[in-house]
């Protein structure tokens, strides 16, 4: 039987007794007031958060991945950020990677015991082929979730970087990686319901890892998003208007380097800068790692 009671994300919260005797702006006041405690809680952990996204940015600089792992809610925010990735940045799908346990399937229905089985957590890594250049993140808000340790446990043997974000202090999951990060929330507004602060902690994590280690490859230039993919209307304005701000260029010159550079807005903010064809822009930025002030 496993001990949930000495977990501070099992623990009942003092200050919401009674939330079904509460009116709806008692009950929205007072979720609020707890939500409130998540980013200090999550700054504590920022030298770790540090730490784990240097990692990353290593593992890419190798050609490695990074690659998400964990059951339920936990899983489901590692997939939300890696799918996300794609048309932020630019990058190709298989660069990061987010595993639920259970599959795909799992992100919409529970699979039952799948969060409880150790072998497929390692089988999961096993089927992507991982390598020691990748960077393996567990997330687990328990903390002991035995898909997440059977991932971590096969990533060390085979020397890839491993780190962990888990909801509680001395989380089971934090011995069995290289790079444990471990945020106190407080017990949760609903007993035990880990999606609510513990999700919310877990989410701007994830936010701080993969939009910092992106910046780390030159995904960005200043604070604009210059690997966005256009794939829809809104997204081709948006790049429009990214070449702009990056260039000062009227909309008119923005839009026709947009198409010159076949709708790459890096190589058309190098183009721009630099006055070059696009041929001459796109060894440039070859040249500078992908960083677009290099280039300059």
């Amino acid at each position: 039987m496993v001990n949930l009671e000495n977990l501070t994300t099992e623990r009942r919260n003092e200050t919401t007794f009674g939330l079904d005797e509460m009116s709806v702006a008692e009950a929205v006041k007072l979720m609020n007031q707890e939500d409130h405690n998540v980013p200090d809680a999550v700054a504590e952990q920022l030298p770790q958060i540090e730490k784990v996204v240097e990692a990353t940015i290593a593992a890419f600089k190798k050609d490695g991945r990074l690659i998400y792992m964990g059951a339920g809610t936990s899983g489901r925010l590692g997939v939300l950020d890696a799918a996300e990735c794609v048309p932020t940045f630019g990058v190709e799908p298989e660069m990061v990677v987010g595993l639920i346990a259970g599959g795909e399937q799992a992100m919409t229905v529970a699979v039952e015991g799948a969060e409880d089985d150790a072998e497929l957590g390692a089988q999961d890594l096993k089927d992507l082929k991982l390598t020691e250049n990748d960077m393996v993140i567990g997330i687990a808000a328990s903390g002991r979730t035995p898909y997440v340790i059977g991932g971590l446990d096969y990533a060390r043997s085979i020397g890839a970087a491993t780190g962990t974000i888990s909801c509680n202090k001395d989380a089971e999951i934090s011995k069995h990686a290289e790079l444990p990060i471990e945020v106190d929330c407080g017990p949760e507004f609903l007993t035990g319901s880990t999606r609510l602060k513990s999700g919310t902690a877990q989410k701007l994590i994830l936010n701080m890892i993969s939009t910092i280690s992106m910046i780390g490859i030159g995904k960005v230039y200043n604070n604009l998003m210059v690997d966005v993919k256009p794939t829809n209307e809104k997204l081709v304005e948006r790049a429009k208007r990214i070449i702009m701000q990056a260039t000062d260029a009227d909309y008119e010159t923005a839009a026709h380097y947009f198409e010159a550079a076949e709708q790459n807005v890096k190589l058309a903010i190098v183009m721009i800068l630099t006055n070059s064809s696009k041929e001459e822009a796109n060894e440039k930025l070859i040249q500078a790692d992908g960083f677009v002030k290099k280039t300059i």
